[in-house]
């Protein structure tokens, strides 16, 4: 009988750290955007939404963002880019990395 751990599998860990806020509290304001996954929506089905692993002031926290724009725009960030800084503004009725 196999015993699991000589498989050696190792679990792949992308933990966000840090408090859950609303992205209206960073609008306008300078951050550091750490990294991001896009999944699938359970609230909205045929959705998907963006979480955000972001400093601000010294401090982690995460932002979670249903908006199509923003996920094209990180989308084209290079892996190599992260982390990087920005501001994200509200141009009209959207959404947008500066």
């Amino acid at each position: 009988m196999n015993n699991f751990k000589n498989f050696k599998i190792k679990p792949n860990l992308t933990n966000f750290v840090g408090d859950k806020i609303k992205i209206d509290r960073i609008i306008n304001r300078e951050i550091i955007v750490q990294k991001f996954k896009i999944e699938d929506s359970k609230a909205k089905q045929g959705t998907k939404f963006l979480t955000l692993q972001i400093e601000l002031n010294g401090t982690n926290n995460i932002i979670f963002t249903g908006s199509k724009i923003l996920q094209e725009m990180i989308l084209q960030v290079p892996e190599n880019g992260f982390p990087f800084k920005t501001t994200i503004i509200r141009e009209n009725e959207y959404l947008e990395f500066t």
